[in-house]
């Protein structure tokens, strides 16, 4: 096999107004035709920078030395990216080389049809006509599993899914036929069954349309699934190479061994969950339940002469006090629907929703505010949660604020400090802003936010889904111990089942606005009844390259079913 992408003594550093940042050091790698190779790392490891080296795509502030050549398709010619500027590196872009983006919602053009997208990059680097051009793409959609692609190809963004909009940017890159696709984080934020989907596919663009592919990501579970070598990163430098099976059974250095180790597996949660069961006080499963649904209906009105929509149908289930109810499901299945509506920010429109006492059906504004102050929200996105403008100390002295616990956020600090050192933030943290702070710090500081009030009742809504494996172990862990020293009450919607397992006492499985199943964690995931249930599983990627190729072909033969 020859080297599609040959990387010497790579070193990026750039220019920043506190000086020079080194991104990259030294970093020396191979990219074999028609082969997968994953590079892992905690955010800021220099991967990502690394990738995008290969396509020029890094800022006018990086400063670049080493060699990072480019092999084309048919081995034809060979060039440095480093040195190539302006056409020469258009050129490369697309036909040698192509980048599936992290976020599809952000690198598509909200404004210009899919179909125009895919066509504007054959148009730049081809001599087709339009008429040519078009069958092409709708081609290319149809390849990807993008349904009635005739007609979908005029269609824009907002109306495809997360997980058709990932195929469409796969699309993208294919469609030039390049000899190696970039994929950065390309399955982060999808619910496992549309992440299995989208893994299957690049598996098919490496099989079918021959190409090799560079896959960055931080789960582990998607490099034992679709990888062939791993490199591992840490803070620029590469401290570890080897082939997946290697990697994953005798790893050597020791920051493999810890990144591993940190990865969440299913049966874990059974030791945690005894544990909590021993603690608790006589009598526990008779004190009446913080939270009661009995066949919650949740209906949002049809606008513009369309159906109404059922979120949430006939759902019922209990919390009770010091209690974690793990909630998952696929996107769409109801999941933050039910979070909001216990917070009193949906409507509920059937059934009966007790939280804290007050019914939800037909509540009060007015009459539900002094609950509103015993519950608790720590939410998915910190950096789209948290106001730009605050430092994270106003942020998070704003509940008390609110509730009328302090003054301003000046009499608040005191309080303030403290929550930042329970969720192991020094104090000195609360002067800066969101964006001064990693995603896994912001984390914490929404936690500490949703703690203020000291709650009976926290909503956790995917707290965990952007993180690294090994800061959302500490962010797992400090959830764990709080919950464990504050003893509320919690809902922790994920669609992470190995997180889930962890810190659950109770699993309760939605699908399409039902209640399938639900149980302890050995109940749910070690037995499941629901077909539903068991497709969950088998899409779960687990960190063992053997175990994993097991699942897959047990995936497949219950996708085949459906």
């Amino acid at each position: 096999m020859s080297a599609v992408v040959d990387i010497t003594d790579l070193q990026i550093s750039f220019a920043t107004d506190a000086g020079t940042v080194d991104a990259v050091s030294g970093v020396s790698l191979q990219v074999q035709a028609g082969e997968v190779l994953a590079i892992v790392g905690e955010s800021g490891s220099g991967k990502t920078v690394t990738a995008r080296s290969i396509l020029g795509l890094l800022p006018e502030t990086a400063r670049v030395r080493g060699a990072v050549v480019l092999t084309s398709r048919d081995g034809g010619s060979s060039q440095d990216v480093v040195p190539l500027r302006g056409a020469a590196l258009r050129e490369v872009r697309g036909e040698d080389a192509a980048m599936v983006f992290q976020e599809p919602s952000t690198s598509l053009n909200p404004v210009y049809p899919v179909g125009w997208q895919i066509i504007e990059g054959l148009r730049a680097h081809g001599k087709l006509s339009r008429k040519e051009a078009r069958a092409k793409a709708v081609d290319v959609l149809r390849r990807v599993g993008i349904p009635d692609p005739e007609h979908r190809i005029d269609h824009y963004p907002h109306q495809f899914s997360g997980g058709q909009k990932q195929r469409i940017v796969i699309a993208q890159a294919l469609v030039l036929d390049p000899g190696v696709i970039i994929a950065d984080e390309p399955t982060t934020a999808l619910d496992v069954t549309v992440q299995a989907e989208i893994l299957e596919l690049l598996r098919r663009c490496r099989d079918d349309f021959g190409a090799a592919i560079v896959l960055i990501t931080h789960n582990m579970g998607v490099v034992a699934d679709l990888a062939d070598r791993v490199a591992v990163m840490y803070q620029g430098e590469i401290v570890e190479q080897a082939d997946v099976r290697t990697l994953f059974s005798a790893p050597q250095d020791p920051y493999t061994q810890q990144l591993l180790a940190a990865v969440p597996r299913l049966g874990q949660g059974v030791a945690h969950t005894r544990e909590r069961a021993a603690r608790r006080a006589p009598g526990w499963a008779e004190v009446a339940p913080v939270v009661e649904a009995r066949d919650l209906r949740i209906v949002y009105p049809g606008r513009l002469r369309q159906p109404d929509f059922t979120a949430v149908d006939g759902v019922s289930f209990s919390i009770r006090p010091g209690e974690v109810l793990g909630l998952v499901g696929e996107s769409g299945s109801g999941k933050t629907t039910i979070g909001r509506a216990m917070a009193g920010l949906t409507k509920v429109t059937g059934g009966s929703l007790q939280v804290l006492g007050a019914e939800m059906n037909g509540f009060k504004e007015r009459a539900f505010r002094p609950v509103r102050e015993r519950i608790g929200f720590v939410f998915q996105d910190p950096a789209s949660s948290f106001n730009p403008l605050l430092t994270i100390a106003d942020a998070v002295a704003e509940p008390l604020v609110v509730h009328k616990r302090a003054k301003d956020p000046r009499a608040a600090r005191a309080r303030v400090d403290e929550l930042l050192e329970a969720v192991q933030l020094p104090k000195h943290f609360g002067d800066r802003y969101p964006h001064e702070l990693s995603g896994g710090q912001r984390q914490r500081a929404s936690l500490a936010r949703g703690l203020a009030l000291q709650p009976e009742l926290l909503i956790a809504d995917e707290p965990t889904s952007a993180l690294d494996v090994s800061v959302q172990a500490r962010v797992l862990e400090l959830f764990d111990e709080l919950q464990k020293e504050l003893g509320f009450a919690a809902l922790f919607i994920s669609h992470d089942l190995a997180v889930v397992d962890l810190l659950a006492d109770k699993i309760a499985v939605l699908y399409r606005g039902k209640l399938v199943e639900e149980g302890t964690g050995a109940e749910v995931l070690g037995a499941p009844q629901h077909s539903y249930t068991q497709r969950l599983l088998a899409s779960l990627p687990v960190p063992d390259p053997d175990e994993q190729a097991r699942r897959r072909t047990e995936w497949n033969a219950l996708r085949a079913t459906d």
